[in-house]
C-alpha cells in the first residue's frame, strides 16, 4: 500500500467539491447535513462496490442496495468553500472540514462561535491505498482523554480504547465473554468523546473485513494515532459532531434506517433450549413446556424452537421436518396458540451437501459460488458437515426462501422467524454472489447476506399476515440489521464473569443502534447454572428488551424456570416485576422506534457531566428514568451504587426512599434483591399483574411518582392493540411538578386511540408525604384516576 499525498481541486458542488488524488484517484468531500460531512475515496475514479445497503435515511433500501452515489433522503446543506495557500476548507453552519496538502483531513466543529478542532488525520499519513488490490488504511491523530466507544457487539470493556478489533463474523460459540474477538456482528462505527470539543462519530459504510486499532499499535514514526484497516472494499466513511454522544447514537440509527416496531408480546418471556428439539420425542417435550409453565404459574409469551425438529440423524437440514420427533406438526402448535405461547422457529441459510433438496437448489443456482469453478456452489464448513450457502442477492434464492419459510412454518402456525448460523463463514473471499445482477466477490458483502436472509424471512411473514406487524431474530448482521430483528449476544458460556460482560457487550450494541437487544439467560454453553448464578441472570435478563432462558448444557440440563425448586419463588419474583414493569418497558420500544431513543442506557449517556458515570459500571438504565443495579458477584450480601449526579436525586423502588444526586449507598442484598432507582421527578407506568404481554391480559393500571424535592418532570404511556402495522394508538404524556408542599399530576393524551384500561391507581413512594393534586383535585396515594 501507498501513502496519499498529493491532491487537486477538480470540481466544486453546492454540498462540497471533489479532489484528484495522485493524478488518478478522486475524493469526494459532501456535506449531508449541518452536523454529518461524508468523505469518499473512489481508486482510479470508480466504486470498488457501488452499492450501499447500510446508509438508510429513507428507513429502508432497494434490494439490490442504495448507488453510493444517491444523496436522497439527505439535506446535503450549501457550504462555504475557501481555497488558500494549498488547503481547501469547506463549512456548514456546524462543521468545517479542511483538507491540508500533503493530503491530510482535518475536522472541527463551532463552539461557542469559535472552530475547535476534533479530529484530524494522521499528519505523517493519512491514507493508506493498495496498489494492486483494494485494500486501504485510515489514520487519525489520537489524543489523551479521549474516549472511544461503539462497534457494536464486543466483548470486555465498554470504553474501547487501548485495543485492538476485528470485524469478521463468527461463530462465536461459548465465547469468552471479557476477551474473544470477534464476535457475530460487524458495526464499523465508533464514537468519541473529547475533553473540550464535544463528541463525534466515525461510520466505515464497508462489510469486508476490517480492524481497528484505538491505541494498542505504536509507531515511533509518527505521533499516536488510531486506524482502520480494511482487506477490500471502498473507503467511504461519515463523520458527525454532536455536543453530546446520545445525539451521536439517534444519529447513526437515523443514518442506517431505524429500529424495527415488533409485537407488544416480544417483550414477555420467551423459553427456549436445544434439549427439547435434539430430544427424540421432541412433540412430547415441546408440549411438557406448555404443561410446565402451567404448573408453576409462569408467565410466558413465546417459544422459541432450536433446529432440532429439521434433524435427519445429528445434523440439522433447514425446511425439513423430522416426522418422528414432531409427528403431528399442526397438533402442537395448536396447543401452543390455544395457550397463548407465539412459536418462533430457527432457520439456517446454508444446505449441507446431503440436505434432500441441495441438488435441485444447486441445479436452480441458488447459492453462493466457487470463485474457481463459478458454475458450482462454493463449499464451507457447517455443523460437521459441509455446505453451501445461499445467495439472497439471487431473486431466485430469495424467492425460494420465502417459499419455504410459508410452507413450511407459517402454513403450520409457527408465525415468527429465529434467523440463525448466519455469519457466512465463507473463507473463499472471491466465492462468486448474483449482485441482483452484477456479480460480486462474497468478501466485499458477507454481513449483509443474514441482513438479506432476515428480509426474506419478514416479507414472507408480512405477506402471510398482513397488517400484523412481524417479529424476527437474527444472530448475525451489520448495521441496518436492526430494521428488520431483534438480535442478542449470540453463544455465551455459562460463568459469572459473562453475567459481568454480557452487560457491557449489550451497552455496546445499544450505543452503535442495536436497541433491541438481549442475551441466553442462564448462559448457553458449558456448565449449567449454579442457582445463585441462575436467579442472579433472571434478575438481569428481566431489563433487557429481549428476555430468553436459552441453553445447551454441556450435561445435557435445561436451564428452565423450575430447574432449581429451592429458588423458584426469586425467579418468580424476578418474572413478576418484569411483566409488571410492560407498561414502561412497551412505552420505551416505541420511543426506540419513533424518536430513535435507546432503551439500553450507560449512566454517562445521561449523565454525560458526572465524572463518575464514565467509569467502567454495572449499573445502566433503562430508558431514561430506571437505574438497574443487579447483583452480580457470587456470595454478595452488600450492593455498592454511587447513584448519578443529576438535578433531581433518586428514589429507591423497593422502599421508597430518596437519595440525592451523587449519593453513594449501601444495599443489604439477599438472593431475592434486585436493586433498582427511578429518577426523580418521574412517572413510571406499570401493571397490576398480567400472566401474558397482550394489552387485554392487564389487569390494571398503576402509576408510580416518584417526584422530585422541587420542579417539574413526567413520563410517557404508550399504548396500542400490540399488534398492528399502523395501530390506532393512545400516547399519555404526563407531567408531575412539585414544590415544598405538593405534589401534583397533569397529562394530555396524543393519538386518536383511548388507553387501554380506563383507570389507574396512583402510587407514591413511602418516603413522600407531601399532598397529591390531580388535575386541580387533592388525593391520596392510592387513589383510582380516570384516564
Amino acid at each position: 500500500m501507498k501513502t496519499l499525498r498529493h491532491w487537486t481541486v477538480t470540481a466544486r458542488h453546492a454540498a462540497g467539491a471533489d479532489l484528484l488524488v495522485e493524478g488518478r484517484h478522486i475524493l469526494r468531500l459532501r456535506a449531508l447535513g449541518e452536523d454529518l460531512i461524508r468523505v469518499s475515496l473512489l481508486k482510479d475514479g470508480v466504486w470498488r462496490l457501488d452499492r450501499t445497503w447500510t446508509i438508510a435515511p429513507g428507513g429502508e433500501v432497494p434490494w439490490e442496495g442504495r448507488h453510493r452515489d444517491d444523496l436522497s433522503g439527505f439535506s446535503c446543506p450549501p457550504v462555504t468553500i475557501r481555497e488558500e495557500e494549498g488547503a481547501l476548507a469547506l463549512e456548514t453552519a456546524t462543521l468545517r472540514l479542511t483538507v491540508a496538502q500533503p493530503l491530510h483531513l482535518a475536522w472541527a466543529a463551532r463552539v461557542d462561535g469559535a472552530w475547535v478542532t476534533f479530529a484530524e488525520e494522521r499528519p505523517t499519513g493519512g491514507v493508506l491505498l493498495g496498489t494492486d488490490d483494494h485494500r486501504h488504511g485510515h489514520f487519525l491523530r489520537r489524543h489523551p482523554g479521549e474516549r472511544v466507544h461503539g462497534l457494536g457487539e464486543k466483548t470486555g470493556d465498554l470504553e474501547r480504547s487501548g485495543r485492538r478489533f476485528e470485524m469478521r463474523n463468527l461463530d462465536a460459540m461459548g465465547y469468552d465473554a471479557e476477551r474473544t474477538d470477534p464476535l457475530y456482528k460487524h458495526v464499523p462505527f465508533t464514537m468519541t468523546q473529547t475533553p473540550a470539543a464535544g463528541a463525534w462519530s466515525i461510520f466505515y459504510d464497508n462489510l469486508a473485513s476490517c480492524w481497528f486499532d484505538l491505541g494498542n499499535e505504536l509507531d515511533n514514526y509518527h505521533l499516536p494515532y488510531r486506524s482502520f484497516r480494511a482487506e477490500d472494499g471502498d473507503l467511504d466513511y461519515c463523520v458527525r459532531w454532536a455536543p453530546r454522544l446520545l445525539d451521536l447514537v439517534k444519529g447513526q440509527v437515523r443514518l442506517t434506517g431505524g429500529t424495527a416496531f415488533p409485537p407488544r408480546w416480544t417483550l414477555g418471556y420467551s423459553g427456549s433450549t436445544m434439549s427439547y428439539t435434539d430430544a427424540p420425542d421432541a412433540q412430547a417435550r415441546l408440549e411438557s413446556f406448555l404443561d410446565r409453565i402451567a404448573e408453576h404459574d409462569i408467565p410466558c409469551d413465546s417459544f422459541q424452537m432450536s433446529s432440532g425438529y429439521t434433524s435427519i440423524g445429528a445434523k440439522r437440514y433447514v425446511f425439513n421436518w423430522n416426522r418422528e420427533k414432531v409427528p403431528d406438526v399442526d397438533a402442537m402448535t395448536a396447543r401452543f396458540r390455544d395457550a397463548g405461547i407465539h412459536l418462533i422457529a430457527n432457520i439456517k441459510p446454508c444446505l449441507l451437501q446431503d440436505h434432500p433438496q441441495y441438488g435441485s437448489a444447486a441445479e436452480a443456482g441458488l447459492f453462493v459460488r466457487d470463485s474457481e469453478a463459478p458454475e458450482a456452489p462454493e463449499r464451507s464448513s457447517f455443523w460437521d458437515d459441509e455446505g453451501s450457502h445461499l445467495d439472497f442477492t439471487n431473486p431466485d434464492a430469495v424467492a425460494w426462501w420465502k417459499d419455504g419459510v410459508t410452507r413450511q412454518l407459517l402454513a403450520h402456525g409457527i408465525g415468527s422467524t429465529w434467523n440463525d448460523n448466519n455469519e457466512y463463514e465463507i473463507w473463499d473471499r472471491k466465492a462468486v454472489c448474483a449482485g441482483f445482477g452484477t456479480p460480486v466477490e462474497v468478501g466485499l458483502l458477507r454481513p449483509l447476506m443474514p441482513i438479506l436472509m432476515t428480509r426474506a424471512s419478514e416479507e414472507a411473514q408480512r405477506a402471510h399476515a398482513p397488517g400484523q406487524r412481524p417479529y424476527l431474530i437474527s444472530r448475525s448482521g451489520a448495521p441496518g440489521l436492526q430494521r428488520h430483528a431483534q438480535t442478542w449476544s449470540g453463544d455465551n458460556r455459562t460463568e459469572w464473569k459473562t453475567l459481568r460482560y454480557n452487560i457491557r457487550t449489550g451497552l455496546g450494541m445499544s450505543l452503535s443502534g442495536f436497541y433491541n437487544i438481549g442475551h441466553d439467560v442462564g448462559g448457553f454453553a458449558g456448565p449449567r447454572p449454579e442457582p445463585e448464578l441462575f436467579v442472579r441472570w433472571v434478575q438481569n435478563g428481566i431489563f433487557h428488551p429481549r428476555f430468553t432462558i436459552h441453553s445447551w448444557n454441556d450435561d445435557g440440563t435445561v436451564n428452565e424456570p423450575w430447574m432449581y425448586p429451592e429458588v423458584l419463588p426469586q425467579i418468580r419474583d424476578a418474572l413478576a416485576l418484569r411483566y409488571r414493569l410492560l407498561p414502561y418497558l412497551y412505552t420505551c420500544l416505541r420511543q426506540a422506534v419513533a424518536e430513535g431513543e435507546p432503551m439500553l442506557r450507560p449512566l454517562f449517556l445521561d449523565h454525560p457531566d458526572d465524572p463518575a458515570a464514565w467509569e467502567e459500571r454495572d449499573e445502566f438504565l433503562l430508558g431514561r428514568d430506571l437505574l438497574v443495579a443487579n447483583v452480580i458477584d457470587k456470595g454478595a450480601t452488600a450492593r455498592h451504587v454511587r447513584l448519578p449526579r443529576n438535578a433531581t436525586g433518586w428514589w429507591d423502588f423497593h422502599t421508597g426512599t430518596w437519595h440525592a444526586p451523587g449519593s453513594v449507598v449501601t444495599l443489604a442484598v439477599d438472593l431475592g434483591s434486585m436493586p433498582l432507582f427511578v429518577r426523580a421527578g418521574a412517572v413510571l407506568p406499570m401493571s397490576a399483574g398480567a400472566l401474558r404481554a397482550a394489552p387485554d391480559a392487564d389487569q390494571g393500571r398503576e402509576l408510580h411518582l416518584f417526584p422530585a424535592p422541587e420542579g417539574t418532570g413526567g413520563g410517557l404511556l404508550y399504548e396500542d392493540d400490540g399488534v398492528s402495522v399502523d395501530p390506532v394508538y393512545s400516547l399519555l404524556d404526563f407531567t408531575l411538578a412539585a414544590d415544598g408542599e405538593a405534589v401534583t399530576l397533569e397529562w394530555r393524551q396524543r393519538g386518536a386511540g383511548a388507553p387501554v384500561l380506563p383507570t389507574a391507581r396512583l402510587v407514591l413512594p413511602a418516603g413522600e408525604r407531601r399532598s397529591l393534586r390531580v388535575r386541580g383535585t387533592e388525593v391520596a396515594s392510592g387513589a383510582e384516576v380516570t384516564l
